[in-house]
């Protein structure tokens, strides 16, 4: 095992044997990953995330391939981060639908990492959030996050991209579902794929008429675009990129990609607070005075809230 002095600058180099040594170290909460995360911190906040969510069937996986291309023709050095329910594949360099992002596979200025969601809901793996800065601090300039495809449990995507696509395709019900599940509150950018099926515009218009209602923005605030593919021909993925890259200018201009960063930060830190005292508790539970609270509370001579202030106030005693 290379020490993670190396790695980390293998990485920087864009080594992908390195990042995927880097990513499997986040997934296993490996003893080296404090150290892994105090070295990338100089390099991260420079990627611009994109997160991809949607019910299942929608074609994520082949719009997705279709972004990659499409900035790879830019010159941008991208990441892929896909979250799969299943298992991720031994090394890490393909997704679990390997046939449709193989045409990427052996491109060395694309990194593409399959992760398991480990029962993880909210469509995205308890360790995605430093995986994106493994591949933010590998110097990737689009970092692309597929989500599970869970349907309306999704939402939590938009924690961690700076612009949230939400892709529906005619004939799934998706505009219904997307008015059930809150997608509406999260999509900054909307793509009906598969826009040569029968009822793609009729999607466009149902999902133009939801953003419309009960609309409260401000003059300058952000109107999400609806942007019709044909994702498996490349069709209308220009215009996406486009419609993204307006996005990210947007952000800037207004100060909102500093904010939501700072946000995503925040739940970052939150997350790791509350898993150390998740974990301390663990070891109290063997604990007599903890047993003790707990008897007292069986017995209604404690209330549990009281109970807790007390195990709190030891636990940062």
């Amino acid at each position: 095992m290379a020490d993670v002095a190396t790695l980390v600058e293998q990485a920087r180099q864009g080594r992908p044997r390195a990042v995927a040594r880097l990513i499997t170290l986040v997934e296993n909460a490996a003893p080296e990953l404090r150290e892994v995360m105090a070295a990338l911190a100089p390099y991260s906040g420079r990627a611009y995330t994109v997160g991809l969510t949607g019910s299942p069937g929608v074609g994520k996986s082949t719009s997705t391939s279709a972004l990659v291309t499409a900035y790879r023709r830019l010159g941008k050095r991208v990441g892929v981060l896909a979250v799969d329910p299943s298992s991720p594949f031994s090394g890490g360099a393909l997704l679990g639908d390997r046939v449709r992002m193989q045409e990427h596979a052996t491109d060395p200025e694309v990194f593409i990492r399959s992760m398991a969601t480990r029962g993880h809901l909210g469509g995205l793996s308890w360790a995605a959030p430093q995986a994106l800065r493994v591949l933010d601090g590998a110097g990737c300039d689009v970092i692309l996050v597929e989500t599970v495809g869970v349907g309306q449990s999704e939402v939590e995507i938009a924690a961690q991209a700076d612009t949230s696509v939400v892709l529906l395709a005619p004939g799934m019900g998706d505009g219904i579902q997307a008015a059930k599940a809150g997608i509406l509150e999260i999509g900054d950018v909307f793509v009906v794929n598969k826009a040569d099926r029968d009822g793609a515009d009729a999607t466009a218009r149902e999902l133009n008429h939801m953003l419309g209602l009960g609309e409260s923005r401000q003059p300058g605030d952000w109107r999400p675009p609806i942007v019709k593919t044909v994702a498996a021909r490349g069709e209308g993925v220009d215009e996406l990129v486009e419609a993204l890259e307006k996005h990210h200018g947007w952000l800037a201009e207004t100060g909102e990609l500093a904010a939501r960063r700072r946000r995503r930060a925040a739940q970052e830190v939150e997350a790791i607070t509350l898993a150390a005292l998740r974990a301390r508790i663990g070891d109290l539970r063997g604990d007599r005075h903890l047993d003790a609270l707990a008897g007292q509370v069986a017995e209604g001579t404690l209330d549990p809230y009281s109970a807790a202030d007390r195990l709190v106030a030891e636990l940062t005693g």
